[in-house]
């Protein structure tokens, strides 16, 4: 477990960007937290770290999967929006985490029991105004020390 933390948006997405720098296909990350925590500006990070622009990266308002053509596909997957678990089979989730892609998920509570357990944790939490403490569980020694 490594805990970080920043002092405003820029710091929170530089955190994801050395995440997604970190990451090979078949990764799954779970991000947790609270509404407006700073969770897509992560997933902005990560994305970024593949080369995906980050105002391709959008909340989830009405799409919940979105898959990115890079190498390894991208696929960033919001949750916000699910109420039932059984949606997430309706979705279609188990098709798109795993293999040789990297999954994001946001909101990866609403999935508990049903992603990896080797999935990577990312707990945000407010500190203050702009300030978060952003803690993750699952990265190995050796790339816990590049971020």
């Amino acid at each position: 477990m490594k805990q970080y933390s920043t002092k405003g948006p820029d710091e929170t997405f530089e955190i994801g960007y050395r995440l997604g720098q970190c990451l090979k296909p078949g990764d799954v990350v779970g991000l947790y937290g609270e509404l407006g925590s700073g969770k897509t500006v992560l997933v902005k990070g990560i994305a970024r770290a593949f080369g995906i622009n980050e105002r391709d990266i959008t909340s989830a308002s009405f799409t919940i999967i979105t898959q990115y053509q890079t190498s390894p596909a991208f696929i960033h997957i919001d949750l916000y929006r699910i109420e039932k678990t059984e949606e997430l089979t309706e979705i279609g989730i188990y098709e798109q985490i795993g293999g040789d892609r990297i999954a994001v998920i946001e909101w990866a509570e609403k999935a508990e029991g049903w992603l990896p357990e080797d999935m990577i944790a990312v707990h945000v939490q407010y500190t203050g105004k702009n300030d978060r403490e952003i803690t993750i569980e699952g990265l190995d020694e050796k790339n816990r020390d590049n971020i």
